[in-house]
């Protein structure tokens, strides 16, 4: 397994490359304040649709861009001067008497605000404020994987760039565009995974919602599209709807929620097949039903053997067991039993398939706990049917057991239970494993001082950290509480280190926002690792204590357990 150090260092320059647009929106900001004074001035003189549409988009425009970049003072500052702005466009008759000094004094607030801002030197740290970091990694090393095709417009440049790039770290290659005829163009080039734009243009009010919808009449597959717009009124959320967008979010949103909604949409929703045993003396006959459930897209295993079922039980680890009724050595129903008896098989579905039309046999084979009984020769399409429903509700009992609620992360007894196997298989192929305790720091003050539900958003940030930068291979679970347990197969303490320590890093960058007023945390972390432990119970002992180490030594550190060091 190697780092992909580019990859780290791509990232630190997209970060600087934020600060720089930052900086970049700061220096417009006298010009731009000019351009608004000037549009006032033109609707004074001559007030009609155009001069309208011009002082909005002015206030539109500096309240999206000054939110999205972490300016709140400048944003306040015109909130009343936009809500006119929006009152006039949509020819609301309701206005106060002095409007137009209400205006006034927004541009006047505003130019108050530039004048301290430009004053002030803005520091790197700043500029990273508003920038959690949650890079996606998808396979074994850690590499960079492919990316998917996005398309940005919106006419305000800057939000638009920083958008791009913040998205970028999620695993999107982003191509901006700034005019509805320029994006247009390019998806008639090469259409996109998804697109995300804002409604109102220079061209026009509604230009964003008129290109989807002539997008409709031209394409023959439908592109997944998410809008970004000030406007909160119902009649644009409507709209959005009827031309066909997906989602829809007010300025500024949250990077984490556009990403989710980004995931959804292009992500395949491709199941991971159904896995069933199929126990029948008949091999032929197994064989059979093994094929159609194989042709319906599931994974079989065959089983002639009865006493090699629990064998095969533990290795394959079936969602249904498809068993026949009468065997030479046993019933199935023994089997049924037996399997009952074990701890972890006690909610796996047995469905029998035999040839007993007898009702009061089928009943009683049911009495031990059976999902089902179908009757050979059983129709294909019923098979499949009655195998699928079942298989299906046994992997969402399975998922409800196994995960936490919270942060849809394996819950402790689902980590400790992956951590054996992992232990086992690094032992038969002689590989090293290491094991992962993480704590977040002063969690307790968190829920404290910003209440539970921000705690709450601590632990999924952390979570969706650990979810989207680590390898599928690796097990992630929630410990209990505030503590998180990471499985790495097929890892040194070296290079299990040298991952944490980047999460830890980047993690504590993440400016979590609270009515109490926004803040940052970090996270200390333990390792352990075979071959230096070889058991379940002193991996996590190790681990524990490396953790306490960190603490004690002052949090926001990771550290690895001495006889792991030395092996």
């Amino acid at each position: 397994m190697t780092v992909n150090h580019d990859k780290y260092t791509k990232l630190a320059q997209a970060k600087d490359k934020i600060a720089r647009l930052r900086q970049s929106f700061i220096e417009q900001l006298p010009n731009r304040l000019i351009e608004g004074k000037a549009a006032l001035r033109l609707l004074v003189e001559h007030q009609n649709e155009q001069t309208v549409a011009n002082i909005h988009r002015f206030f539109h425009s500096i309240k999206g861009t000054s939110r999205s970049f972490g300016f709140e003072k400048l944003s306040d500052a015109i909130l009343a001067g936009d809500d006119i702005a929006s009152r006039l466009l949509s020819h609301q008759e309701s206005l106060p008497a002095d409007w137009m000094q209400v205006l006034e004094e927004s541009l006047n607030g505003l130019a108050h605000e530039v004048a301290l801002l430009t004053s002030q030197e803005v520091t790197h740290h700043d500029a990273m404020s508003n920038l959690p970091y949650f890079g996606q990694e998808s396979n074994p090393s850690y590499e960079e994987g492919d990316h998917k095709l996005l398309y940005l417009c919106d006419d305000d440049e800057l939000s638009t760039e920083q958008l791009a790039t913040q998205l970028g770290f999620f695993g999107y290659e982003c191509r901006a565009f700034y005019r509805t005829d320029d994006l247009y163009r390019a998806i008639m080039q090469q259409e996109p995974s998804a697109i995300i734009m804002d409604i109102n243009f220079p061209e026009g009010q509604n230009a964003g919602l008129e290109l989807l919808e002539s997008l409709a009449d031209r394409l023959k597959t439908t592109i997944p599209t998410i809008f970004l717009s000030v406007r909160e009124d119902f009649s644009a959320r409507l709209r959005s709807v009827q031309v066909g967008g997906a989602a829809y979010f007010q300025k500024p949103a949250r990077v984490l929620d556009v990403v989710s909604m980004l995931d959804s949409l292009t992500t395949p929703k491709a199941p991971e097949p159904y896995r069933v045993i199929v126990v029948d003396d008949e091999p032929e006959i197994a064989s059979y039903h093994g094929i159609i459930l194989q042709q319906a897209g599931m994974v079989t295993e065959q089983v002639s053997e009865p006493e090699k079922l629990l064998a095969t039980l533990e290795h394959f680890r079936p969602d249904l067991v498809l068993m026949d009724m009468y065997m030479p050595t046993c019933t199935g129903r023994d089997l049924a039993k037996m399997i009952r008896q074990i701890p972890e098989y006690v909610s796996l579905p047995i469905v029998f398939l035999s040839s007993e039309t007898d009702r009061q046999r089928q009943f009683s084979a049911m009495s031990v706990g059976a999902e089902g009984f179908l009757t050979k020769p059983v129709v294909p399409e019923y098979l499949v049917a009655a195998v699928a429903i079942r298989a299906e509700r046994m992997r969402i009992l399975r998922m409800l057991m196994a995960k936490d609620s919270l942060t849809g992360l394996y819950n402790h007894t689902t980590t400790t239970s992956f951590m054996g196997i992992e232990l086992a298989n690094s032992m038969r192929q002689q590989q090293p494993l290491c094991f992962v305790m993480i704590d977040i720091d002063h969690f307790k003050m968190i829920n404290d001082e910003h209440g539970h539900p921000i705690g709450d958003q601590v632990l999924l940030a952390m979570s969706r950290v650990f979810q989207q930068r680590l390898r599928h291979s690796d097990i992630v679970g929630r410990y209990g509480g505030e503590e998180f347990a990471i499985v790495m197969p097929a890892t040194t303490v070296a290079q299990a280190t040298q991952v944490i320590d980047l999460l830890r890093q980047d993690f504590a960058q993440i400016i979590f926002n609270s009515p109490q007023g926004d803040f940052s945390c970090s996270f200390s972390a333990g390792i352990a690792s075979y071959p230096a432990h070889t058991t379940i119970e002193s991996l996590r002992a190790a681990a524990d204590q490396a953790l306490y180490r960190a603490k004690r030594q002052g949090r926001n550190q990771t550290i690895s357990d001495k006889q792991s060091q030395e092996g």
